[in-house]
C-alpha cells in the first residue's frame, strides 16, 4: 500500500495520509488461505476502485416556454436518469447558459406559487418605456430579464443520494423565463461523485 500526504495548506488542516491503489501491472496468485495478504490487497484495490470519483456531463435543451416560472424537474430527470443511477453519493451541478432566464428550486406542487413568483418579479423590476433602463436593444423586457436572472441566478447544486437527486418532498427545479419571446434554453448538467 502506498501512502500519499496532502500538503498542509489543503483545507487548512494537518496532512492526512490517503490510500492509493497499487499499479495494475502486477499479476497476483491468490492463495486459498482466507487471511492471505494478497487477497487483502486485491480486496483493498477493488474497494478503492468502487470509491473512485466519477464524472458525467450532459447539456439538456429545454424548449421555449412562455414568460414565467416553469417546473422542469421531470424533463431534467428524464435526460440524466441513466447517468444519475450510477452514483451512490455526489453532487449534481446545473448551469443555465443564458442571461435572461434563471434557475431556482421551489414549490413543486401548487402552480399558484409559480404565478405568484412571476407577479412578484414583475412588481419589483419595472418594465416598459417608463422604466429607467438604458439597455433596451432587444426590447423593453430585455434589461428586466437580465436583472431577474441575476436575482435568482443561473446555477444550482443538488446532492445525489443512491442514484437520485436528494431534494425535499415539495422541492422542484424551476426554469424561470424572463423574456416575452423565449428561445430554447440550454442547461449544462455535471454529475460528480462515487
Amino acid at each position: 500500500m502506498q501512502l500519499q500526504t496532502v500538503p498542509s495548506f489543503f483545507c487548512g488542516v494537518n496532512p492526512k495520509p490517503l490510500f492509493t491503489a497499487p499499479p495494475r501491472t502486477h499479476q497476483y496468485r491468490i492463495s486459498s488461505s482466507p487471511a492471505s495478504p494478497i487477497r487483502s490487497l486485491l480486496s483493498a484495490e477493488k474497494e478503492a476502485d468502487s470509491m473512485a470519483a466519477k464524472w458525467a456531463q450532459k447539456t439538456v435543451v429545454i424548449p421555449p416556454h412562455r414568460r414565467g416560472c416553469h417546473l422542469v424537474t421531470s424533463k431534467i430527470l428524464r435526460e440524466i436518469e441513466q447517468d444519475l443511477s450510477g452514483f451512490k453519493c455526489g453532487l449534481a451541478h446545473l448551469f443555465l447558459q443564458h442571461t435572461s432566464a434563471s434557475l431556482t428550486i421551489n414549490e413543486n406542487y401548487d402552480s399558484d406559487v409559480q404565478d405568484d413568483t412571476e407577479t412578484f418579479l414583475n412588481k419589483i423590476v419595472p418594465e416598459g418605456r417608463s422604466a429607467p433602463w438604458k439597455h433596451t436593444l432587444e426590447g423593453p423586457d430585455d434589461m428586466p430579464a437580465h436583472i431577474k436572472s441575476s436575482m435568482f441566478g443561473c446555477a444550482l447544486t443538488i446532492p445525489i443520494t443512491d442514484g437520485q437527486l436528494n431534494m425535499g418532498t415539495w422541492q422542484g427545479i424551476w426554469l424561470c423565463e424572463h423574456r416575452d419571446h423565449a428561445t430554447p434554453r440550454k442547461i449544462v448538467i455535471t454529475l460528480n461523485g462515487i
